[in-house]
């Protein structure tokens, strides 16, 4: 008998030369395949500005030698009969091998959808890294706690009472740490909801100030006065929030009084004077200006008008612009502005004969 005939673990020499040829030469053929489709795929995306060539590649790249050698493998031991202590330990590491390189697979597309959501949502959002960061660590748990559950479901372990046991245990961690949980899911919706960003100028109840850091449980915020707040993500997200960053433009309303001696000629030139005086400035929108009321001691005027820049400088110095503009208009007009005043009359009367 020759060599080629001999028999080794039930299996000819023929049988295992004839699997470590498919071993050897699938394990070339699929590297050349990567290679290539790779190479191409990189260049192809290079020209163009779609993103889904740009996960092709991510997923090729991601693809590793030891998932080629599994595969290889797996298509080599169907060529031979293997021994009953030795097939379950090599269909073992070769359902090891795939799964983790699914699991790496899941990464590429988990980091790709999670972009493609933060782009989709705003695209100029500041918080949008630390949003990408939070929602791809979760994602990875919930991603390598499925595969490692299917690994040992693969490989034939009961894992219903491993769930379950897990699942009792969860229960009392929560309940244990149920304030701490509570503040690590209030992160994850202030970064999938974002109310605010770093940066923002937000009020909540009696607190203001610009948010500086947001954190597994906490927010920080630097205050008009200079301190740091510290609050609690649960609390806020059980607060009204006014984020001032977001305004569109800014309504602004103040009156103005005249007094009660002014003309009534005067009185119909005013509004066309304080229309005139709004209109004049830059990035304002003029809304009304109306005779009120019959005040107390004044002739009372209500103005409307909008700031197209959110900006509270610029608000402030509009404001004060316009305020200048209608103490001289009405100076040289002569318009008098109203103050507190009281007129008491006295009347005598005669003595009853």
């Amino acid at each position: 008998m020759g060599f080629i005939e001999q028999h080794f673990f039930g299996n000819s020499m023929k049988s295992w030369l004839s699997a470590l040829v498919v071993l050897v030469g699938l394990l070339v053929v699929l590297r050349i395949i990567k290679m290539v489709a790779t190479n191409r795929v990189n260049n192809f995306s290079k020209r163009t500005e779609t993103s889904i060539d740009d996960l092709i590649a991510e997923l090729l790249a991601s693809t590793r030698l030891f998932f080629l050698l599994a595969v290889s493998i797996y298509a080599a031991i169907q060529m031979v009969l293997l021994p009953a202590q030795l097939e379950p330990i090599i269909q073992g590491a070769v359902v090891i091998l795939v799964m983790f390189q699914i699991g790496l697979w899941g990464n590429c597309l988990l980091a790709y959808l999670v972009s493609h959501y933060i782009r989709l949502e705003n695209t100029e959002d500041t918080s949008g890294n630390a949003s990408q960061v939070a929602l791809t660590f979760f994602g990875k748990i919930l991603l390598w706690t499925l595969v490692f559950l299917s690994i040992l479901d693969n490989l034939g372990y009961e894992i219903t009472t491993l769930i379950a046991g897990l699942g009792i245990g969860g229960i009392a961690v929560a309940l244990a740490a149920q304030n701490i949980l509570g503040d690590l899911f209030a992160y994850l919706s202030i970064m999938l909801d974002r109310p605010f960003v770093v940066g923002d100028f937000i009020v909540v109840d009696p607190y203001a100030g610009i948010v500086e850091n947001i954190g597994l449980k906490t927010t920080r915020v630097r205050s008009l006065s200079g301190e740091q707040l510290v609050l609690s993500n649960t609390d806020l997200l059980k607060s009204r929030i006014r984020n001032f960053k977001r305004m569109q433009k800014r309504r602004v309303v103040f009156s103005v009084g005249v007094a009660y001696e002014t003309p009534y000629e005067k009185l119909v030139l005013i509004r066309r004077i304080i229309r005139d005086i709004v209109e004049s400035h830059e990035n304002i929108e003029f809304d009304r200006a109306h005779f009120k009321e019959f005040g107390d001691f004044s002739l009372n005027f209500e103005i409307v008008y909008y700031v197209l820049i959110p900006d509270f400088q610029f608000h402030a110095d509009t404001q004060q612009s316009i305020n200048l503009a209608l103490f001289k208009r009405f100076q040289d007009e002569g318009i008098q502005f109203a103050y507190p005043t009281q007129t008491i009359h006295f009347q005598q009367e005669k003595d009853a004969k």
